[in-house]
């Protein structure tokens, strides 16, 4: 029976050591180059998003198409603002956006904090009915959806896209898992021993401390609202009302689509979302990440 000793020990562990140290650079390596490789096909169509958005259709259409940018961005743009009201669909996207984050934001705020910290009868089973919601398929609430608005009166209105979504299912989880997980009931204890309302304890302690989640939680809202295309398109009947989605899409025709001024159009649509993102991707992140484990 062979008997390691110390020496032996040292040298194993020095071989093991060398193998290692001689593979880590091409692991390394290999794995910057898979990084980048996929960087570059991500970023590739808002590239050509951009450089389309400065030819004409039949350079757009070229074998091999443009890989720089060319000279007609102008004539695009004005291509773009003779055929259909661009930058007051712009407005109305914005205008959407801001009223659905802002809502969205305080309720279900409000929502996750009545399920994270508040003990009340049927609490489970409301918070399991909300979930439930989230397996509904959205096709199968375009009708009803539809009938309700026009019942209402809110066809061609905005109110009817930003109201109905202002407490949405996956705004409450997030906030709900945030706050149980992040914020500790003796916070909220130490409130109202120093006098603090219940709304005094949410706006001063609670919305302090849940900076990331509802960083996260605007930008998914304010994007998918900004991006939204079958809301509006269900309720919005006049060009006035339309939004930057909208309007792209009525550029294109059976034929003759003017391509290269559908292209500005998408470029200056994406272009906003692409700022919000390079500059909150971290917020985004740590709000993902940051409820996860309890501390």
């Amino acid at each position: 029976m062979a008997i390691s000793t110390p020496n032996a020990k040292t040298n194993a562990t020095t071989r093991h050591r060398r193998r290692v140290s001689g593979t880590r650079p091409l692991t390394r390596g290999g794995a910057y180059l898979l990084l980048a490789l996929g960087a570059l096909l991500t970023l590739a169509p808002f590239y050509f998003m951009f450089v389309f958005a400065t030819h004409d259709r039949s350079e757009i259409f070229h074998i091999p198409p443009p890989i720089w940018f060319g000279d007609n961005a102008t004539i695009n743009y004005n291509n773009l603002i003779e055929r259909v009201p661009f930058w007051r669909g712009l407005w109305n996207s914005l205008y959407l956006a801001i009223m659905t984050t802002v809502t969205t934001l305080f309720f279900c705020s409000l929502a996750g904090l009545a399920f994270a910290m508040y003990t009340f009868k049927g609490r489970e089973f409301l918070f399991a009915i909300v979930l439930a919601t989230l397996l509904i398929p959205t096709a199968l609430n375009i009708v009803p959806f539809a009938l309700i608005m026009q019942a209402i009166g809110w066809i061609d209105t905005p109110r009817a896209l930003w109201v109905p979504g202002m407490a949405g299912a996956f705004g409450i989880f997030l906030m709900r898992q945030y706050i149980g997980s992040a914020i500790p009931k003796e916070l909220m204890e130490a409130g109202r021993i120093d006098g603090a309302s219940e709304f005094g304890i949410y706006r001063r302690i609670i919305l302090p401390l849940c900076g990331p989640a509802l960083g996260t939680l605007g930008m998914i809202t304010f994007i998918g609202s900004w991006n939204s295309f079958v809301g509006p398109l269900i309720i919005f009947r006049s060009a006035e009302t339309y939004t930057a989605p909208l309007l792209i899409r009525s550029l294109q025709a059976v034929a003759n689509t003017d391509w290269g001024a559908l292209m500005v159009g998408v470029a200056l649509t994406v272009l906003p979302l692409l700022v919000i993102f390079a500059f909150a991707s971290r917020q985004l992140i740590e709000g993902l990440t940051s409820g996860s484990l309890k501390g």
